[in-house]
């Protein structure tokens, strides 16, 4: 049980903006246009969209993975011979931990053949090309966390929280000090313990519900 809750709160990236990149192998054009998506029918929509803005092109395939976990995950080579497109267009989102996140690679044939290999090698590169396009962060997994303590012991937490770069979302100064903060699970024991040392146990810690986040700090 406890394997599976921190499998829960592992951190995966998300895209906050979509992008296009393009390549062209033997004449034939790869278009990849990538967009964040919370929902397969999102998904389902968007791949609707780039079939008809697209729809002289000879293949338009996708993949698009959903969940934190990336409990969804669909592709299609579109046509093209099994294997070659929408499975390795999967590897990639799988392989950079993106979520909740579709592709769609869209071809027009140059009029020589890529063989498998070459196919394979175009709709890879061509999905990497799409994400250098795009802006993503990290979801991560945190708990809202109340901390109440007297005056001698707020700028010990404060500098402790400077260390970790944790902001306080709400503060309240009267006769004792309490912050609001939003505490990354992977540092919540650690930091609590820290707390407690630094103050000698003057400080009282109620841990609320916990949720993702979207970190801005750099990935």
């Amino acid at each position: 049980m406890e394997n599976r809750e921190n499998n829960m709160q592992d951190p995966y990236r998300i895209l906050t903006e979509g992008g296009q990149g393009e390549i062209v192998e033997k004449k034939s054009r790869f278009i990849a246009t990538v967009r964040p998506v919370e929902t397969e029918e999102d998904a389902l929509a968007f791949i609707e969209e780039m079939k008809k803005k697209y729809w002289d092109a000879r293949h338009n395939c996708y993949a698009y993975v959903l969940g934190s976990r990336g409990e969804l995950a669909r592709f299609s080579d579109d046509g093209e011979p099994g294997g070659t497109a929408g499975k390795p267009m999967l590897e990639v989102l799988l392989g950079e931990e993106i979520r909740n996140v579709c592709v769609v690679v869209t071809r027009y044939f140059g009029g020589t053949l890529l063989g498998t290999g070459g196919l394979v090698r175009a709709y890879t590169q061509a999905v990497k090309e799409g994400l250098l396009a795009c802006e993503s962060a990290v979801n991560r997994f945190g708990y809202e966390v109340n901390v109440k303590t007297d005056y001698n012991g707020i700028g010990k937490i404060l500098y402790l929280l400077g260390q970790r770069k944790i902001e306080p979302l709400g503060s309240n100064y009267a006769d004792m000090v309490e912050l609001q903060l939003l505490i990354p699970a992977q540092e919540l024991g650690s930091l609590q313990k820290e707390m407690m040392d630094a103050t000698n146990g003057k400080v009282e810690i109620q841990v609320l519900e916990g949720r993702y986040f979207i970190d801005k700090s750099p990935c």
